[in-house]
C-alpha cells in the first residue's frame, strides 16, 4: 500500500472537496448581463475587503474615484455577485462574493469581475479565488495587509509601484500558475513554504528558502511576502 506524506493527503482531499462542491450543481446559462456598481467611502479611514469567487475571471486594480468601482459580465443568474458595505467608527468592511458554486458549465459560461479600489485609503485585502484565471495590478494602492488564496489556473500578482509604507502579503498556491512581479527599487523578502509544487526565482538572490532583491534592507519600504506552492508553480519575478 502506497502511503502518502500527511501534507500531500491534505491537498488531495482539499482537491476533492473543491471538485465535489463546485461540480455537483449544474450551472444554468441564460443571457448576458452587464452591470456596474459604485460604493462610497462613507467615511472610513481603513478599510477591509473581502472577495470571493468560485468559478470565473477576477482583475484587480486600483484608480477607483470611490471606494469600489466594479463591473460584472456574467450569464448565470444565479452568479448574480453580493456586494456588501458596512461602517463600523473609523473602519469599513466591503465583500463581493458570488453567491453560488455551481459547476462551469464549460465554455458557454461567463463570469468576469472588473474591479477597481480607491488608491488613497488604508486597505487590507484578502482574496479567495476558485477556478479561472486572476490578475492583480495593486502597486498604487495604500494596503497594509495582502491574502490570496488562488484556485485551479493561473495568477498573476503585479506590485509594481511608489510604495510609501511596509507590506505584509501572504500568497498561497493553488493547483496552476502563479506569477508574482515585484519592484526593483522597493525592498522585497520572499519566503517560501514548498507543499508539493515548485517556486523558481528570478533576478532575487536566494538563500534557503529566503529571495531578496538588491535593495532589501536598503530602501526605507520592505514588501515582506510569504508564498505557498500548493499543487502547481509559483514564478517570482523581478521587474524594472
Amino acid at each position: 500500500m502506497l502511503i502518502l506524506p500527511p501534507r500531500i493527503m491534505v491537498l488531495l482531499v482539499l482537491l476533492t472537496t473543491f471538485s465535489l462542491e463546485t461540480s455537483c450543481i449544474p450551472a444554468k446559462v441564460g443571457d448576458t448581463k452587464i452591470e456596474s456598481e459604485s460604493v462610497d467611502l462613507k467615511g472610513a479611514e481603513k478599510v477591509r475587503v473581502e472577495l470571493k469567487i468560485a468559478v470565473g475571471e477576477l482583475r484587480v486594480s486600483g484608480g477607483a474615484k470611490n471606494l469600489l468601482d466594479a463591473d460584472f459580465i456574467y450569464n448565470v443568474a444565479s452568479w448574480k455577485p453580493q456586494v456588501k458595505y458596512e461602517v463600523q467608527g473609523k473602519e469599513g468592511v466591503l465583500t463581493v462574493r458570488q453567491p453560488d458554486t455551481a459547476s462551469s458549465g464549460g465554455n458557454r459560461t461567463k463570469n468576469e469581475w472588473n474591479l477597481s479600489l480607491a488608491d488613497k485609503v488604508p486597505i487590507d485585502l484578502r482574496v479567495e479565488c476558485g477556478v479561472g484565471q486572476s490578475n492583480f495590478e495593486l502597486g498604487s494602492l495604500s494596503l497594509d495587509n495582502l491574502e490570496i488564496q488562488t484556485g485551479v489556473g493561473e495568477t498573476t500578482v503585479e506590485l509594481l509601484g511608489d510604495w510609501k509604507k511596509d507590506l505584509q502579503a501572504n500568497i498561497k498556491g493553488g493547483i496552476g500558475k502563479a506569477t508574482l512581479r515585484l519592484p526593483v527599487n522597493v525592498g522585497v523578502r520572499v519566503e517560501s513554504d514548498k507543499g508539493i509544487g515548485s517556486v523558481s526565482a528570478r533576478g532575487l538572490r536566494k538563500e534557503g528558502n529566503i529571495y531578496t532583491n538588491e535593495s532589501y534592507g536598503k530602501s526605507k519600504v520592505t514588501l515582506n511576502i510569504h508564498v505557498q506552492a500548493g499543487i502547481g508553480e509559483i514564478q517570482l519575478e523581478l521587474v524594472d
